[in-house]
């Protein structure tokens, strides 16, 4: 990505006509696409993130009640200040229940299931919502020790106020006394509401897998001076402090011959070596350029201008061998690699782009088959060096249609280019709605057969500059915000956590999790956005995770595990 591109979300897309594996971390977090239809799906233990193991519950569903209101409310109980109102236009059903505050109050509706098999459940259900932030949420309670109004576990409902659309979300508890209540809850300010249809209570657990944060940029934060502090003031160490929140992947990019000398092989190394000590797993992101590549720029290295498209191919192959060799030579193997960095409009222009980005490079139209050959090459090398080690397809722009998406993946697997993760980016403020980032992870692991990740995604916690270094950001206008999701510390810890929720209670469970870019880059004189240009700005230090001062923001918390 390009940290100054505002345009980059509108590229445009001409109008053309194996079974995956997780990456090695928990494998108990998603349910399968049986288990949430409600069909036959026994389980057996799962590891979690923290290398603990839970027995999940097996066999059927539980019958939910009149789980799409076309019974009115019957099998269910609503209280509160609020109301709770039976309207039209549900989730593909005529009806769905809504609750509305009129005033400051709470409003609730449950529904309580017994005979329940001990063991991992979770509560699933179609969403949509509005009004004050974190003001609605789904919750199990009396699952197991406590009162039978202790929640085992609560999720809050996303805002959906950018365009309505449904969002399937899904919360887990361990149930110890063989019963459970299904709660659906609206709480706080005046004018706050949610809307619930077609839940389902499934045996198994889902959970967020990968909790993960871009670092490429810290080493060159930390050499210009950059401190962290931890909550009580004190100096941190920034990869050390976000392992301690409970993220547990790290990303880092890597250029060929950049001019700074950062985000090369060595340096690369250098911070895999933290992340390694950290506890961390590694993904490492392939540019296969000099400096930043993204829809509106895939620009081949200095050192590879005027090569034939096979030797370029070459060139990539023995570029990514060199660098996970490193690695190797150190004791560390990369979990997930990405071959390419947002590449719908393809990369190493002009010798693999999609379509004709420059009419007057001598090169016209789509060149995919080149396109394939790199990508193969680049695959070839990964898997040479660790057969473990997952191969991501980075893409972006789902604000252009699911359409645009499916029609890169189809043209890259017609020439036999394999993977097995699907990457993709999402900003809130350019990416379209958290329902479209659900139905592109959806979609496309159910065509693709592999897990989606989110490789990449951030939210600004202030509209302000730096005082000490100013430099306009890329979000600094209020219109350019996500409804219900204001440029503050709780907005942004609010967003983060919503992003990882969508994708983690994806239908069909392939969701894996998100990774935040650059949370850790905030503005310091010298370590701007243009590796050619040391007096260039940070336009993104409102997106970090740290405030001006360094101090930590809420939206780190949001890296704790389910």
């Amino acid at each position: 990505m390009t940290p100054t591109d505002r345009s980059r979300s509108h590229h445009p897309r001409p109008d053309l006509p194996r079974s995956s594996r997780r990456i090695a971390l928990a494998t108990g977090a998603a349910v399968a696409t049986a288990l949430l239809c409600g069909g036959l799906l026994p389980l057996a233990p799962a590891t979690a993130a923290d290398g603990s193991t839970t027995t999940r519950a097996s066999g059927t569903a539980v019958s939910v009640a009149n789980p799409g209101f076309e019974e009115g409310t019957s099998g269910w109980v609503s209280k509160g200040t609020g109301t709770a109102t039976l309207e039209g236009s549900g989730h593909e059903s005529p009806t769905r229940l809504t609750q509305h505050l009129s005033a400051d109050g709470r409003a609730v509706t449950t529904q309580k299931l017994k005979k329940v098999a001990p063991g991992w459940w979770t509560f699933s259900a179609w969403v949509t919502s509005g009004g004050a932030a974190g003001s609605s949420s789904l919750s199990l309670t009396g699952c197991g020790t406590g009162s039978s109004t202790t929640a085992a576990g609560t999720t809050v409902i996303p805002s959906t106020e950018s365009d309505d659309g449904w969002l399937h979300l899904s919360v887990s508890a361990e149930v110890t006394h063989r019963q459970c209540t299904l709660t659906f809850a609206t709480e706080g300010a005046a004018g706050s509401w949610a809307s619930i249809d077609d839940a389902t209570f499934t045996p198994g657990r889902v959970t967020r897998d990968v909790r993960g944060a871009d670092l490429s940029g810290l080493p060159r934060n930390e050499d210009r001076g950059a401190v962290y502090l931890d909550e009580q003031g004190r100096p941190a160490d920034a990869v050390e402090q976000l392992a301690s929140y409970g993220a547990n992947m790290a990303r880092l990019k890597v250029w060929v011959d950049p001019t700074d000398g950062y985000n090369d092989q060595d340096d690369v190394v250098r911070m895999a070596e933290r992340i390694e000590a950290s506890g961390m797993r590694l993904l490492v992101d392939f540019h296969y350029s000099d400096r930043w590549t993204d829809p509106g720029a895939q620009t081949m290295p200095k050192a590879w201008v005027g090569l034939s498209a096979p030797e370029v191919a070459e060139r990539i192959h023995d570029h990514t061998r060199s660098v996970l060799d490193a690695l190797a030579a150190e004791g560390i193997t990369a979990d997930a690699v990405q071959v390419g960095n947002e590449i719908n409009p393809g990369m190493l222009w002009p010798l693999g782009q999609t379509w004709d980005v420059d009419p007057s490079d001598g090169i016209s139209g789509a060149q995919w088959d080149e396109l394939a050959m790199f990508l193969k090459a680049g695959a070839s090398a990964v898997k040479e060096v660790s057969a473990s080690t997952d191969v991501v397809l980075h893409l972006t722009n789902i604000n252009n249609g699911i359409d645009g998406l499916t029609w890169w993946f189809d043209e890259a697997t017609s020439r036999g280019v394999d993977f097995d993760l699907i990457g993709l980016s999402y900003y809130s403020y350019w990416h379209g709605s958290l329902a479209d980032l659900q139905e592109a992870v959806t979609t496309l692991s159910a065509r693709y057969d592999r897990d989606a990740l989110v490789v990449e995604t951030s939210y600004p916690w202030t509209l302000q500059d730096d005082p000490d270094h100013t430099w306009e950001n890329v979000v600094a206008e209020a219109s350019m915000l996500t409804p219900g999701y204001p440029a503050t510390p709780a907005g942004q810890a609010a967003n983060f956590r919503a992003v990882q929720d969508v994708v983690a209670s994806a239908p069909g469970g392939r969701g894996l999790g998100v990774v935040a870019w650059e949370p850790a880059w905030t503005a310091v004189d010298g370590a701007g956005w243009d590796p050619d240009d040391p007096a260039s700005g940070n336009a993104w230090e409102n997106q970090a995770m740290w405030d001006f001062d360094g101090r930590p923001l809420p939206a780190l918390r949001e890296y704790a595990a389910d």
